[in-house]
């Protein structure tokens, strides 16, 4: 075996390949790797690249990135992620859509390969296609947490910082109207009414009302599980009125008919039996139906009426209402029933007042109630005599 040393390194022919390899230590491990040429003079600059990160990595001035890292593809980080996610019950259909958009443009990347750079020129291209900020950060959040989870065991050394777009504004203000309720319900499908009643009288998040299973409900209360709450949290709705009524009606339709018989579901809201999953396209088919949504053509920005658009031919975006705006109508409705701001946090899951706020929104009927308030206190109070406290307390003294 011929072999040319070069400092702490060496280079060596090695049977049944061409290519020429070299070898060096770092922190008493020895590293092999093809060079991946057959000239020993580029084989050697090879090395000398090599050398001077394994110097830069000892003295501090630089992470050593080893050739098993360099063979690392996106797709790998993000299995990991995906799987990591699934361990956590965290695997919604939102995380695996927006999970989608990062794999599809960086899976197949080499993860030393993505530089803040490439993400940014990904921001823009969502940014170009109609993608608001909030959308586009929760994939480069996940893209984010993938390298960050990857460098936490091991597999990388380093990961590149990515951008996050301010969202300062972006706060959505949509919100139901109880007759707009009434409306969605009518063109929901059946197994998705009640669901959505209830989201509209307690705020809770979908994946929470889709948690929620027969051995929650006790008596008059349910208990939300503190795995199924997203801030980790159990907490309890009591029923009464029309949200006991609501479970009454799915007690009534526990019973499910399979081939080997008649079984009761284990989950309060379910589809023939399993456990409410993705609806967003039942949702949004309701939302148009009742005057609450619309489909869009992402390439000719037309309103469409079904979900492809008729001259382009690709499937039509839907924007309108969505699900959460009915978690920010129950906490709005709370609020102006007198419900104490805490005991409202406390039903709706909010651990901090500032993110309560965003969700107790003014809209403009607020306002013009507010000014009509005020006008009816001046018009009656210029009708009374002019009073002043601190002359009375005074007159009063003397």
């Amino acid at each position: 075996m011929k072999i040319r040393t070069r400092g702490d390194g060496r280079i060596f022919a090695r049977k049944g390949t061409a290519y020429l390899w070299c070898a060096y230590f770092l922190r008493g491990k020895e590293y092999r790797e093809s060079t991946g040429t057959p000239e020993w003079q580029a084989a050697e600059k090879f090395l000398k690249r090599r050398l001077k990160e394994v110097g830069a990595d000892q003295i501090g001035k630089g992470a050593f990135v080893g050739p098993q890292q360099e063979r690392i593809k996106v797709g790998k980080l993000l299995d990991a992620l995906e799987a990591d996610y699934g361990l956590r019950g965290k695997d919604g259909p939102q995380f695996r859509s927006h999970l989608k958009h990062i794999r599809d443009h960086f899976g197949a990347w080499r993860a030393m390969e993505v530089s803040p750079e490439a993400v940014d020129k990904y921001i823009v291209a969502r940014q170009a296609s109609g993608s608001a900020a909030a959308t586009i950060n929760r994939s480069t959040q996940l893209l984010a947490q993938a390298f960050k989870l990857a460098v936490e065991r091991r597999h990388l050394s380093t990961a590149p910082q990515i951008r996050h777009l301010s969202e300062k504004g972006n706060a959505r203000q949509g919100f139901f109207s109880d007759a707009e309720v009434r409306a969605l319900i009518q063109h929901l499908p059946p197994y998705l009414r009640d669901f959505v009643q209830f989201g509209y009288s307690t705020g809770w998040r979908k994946g929470e009302v889709a948690s929620l299973r027969w051995s929650d409900v006790e008596s008059d209360v349910i208990r939300l599980r503190a795995e199924n709450s997203k801030n980790g949290e159990g907490r309890t709705v009591t029923l009464s009125g029309n949200l006991a009524d609501l479970i009454e009606r799915r007690r009534a339709q526990r019973q499910v008919k399979t081939k080997s018989g008649a079984t009761l579901a284990l989950f309060v809201f379910h589809h023939e039996g399993a456990q409410v999953g993705d609806f967003r396209k039942a949702w949004a088919t309701a939302c148009v139906a009742a005057g609450l949504g619309r489909y869009v053509c992402d390439r000719c920005k037309q309103t469409m009426s079904g979900r492809r658009c008729e001259e382009c031919g690709v499937e039509a975006r839907y924007t309108g209402r969505i699900f959460h705006d009915l978690r920010r109508t129950a906490i709005r409705n709370m609020v102006r029933a007198g419900v104490p701001e805490r005991v409202a946090m406390t039903i709706s899951g909010h651990k901090t007042r500032a993110i309560f706020d965003r969700y107790n929104i003014v809209n403009e009927a607020d306002l013009r109630e507010a000014m009509q308030r005020t006008e009816s206190y001046l018009r009656d109070g210029a009708q009374q005599p002019n009073y002043s406290p601190v002359i009375q307390m005074k007159a009063a003294q003397n």
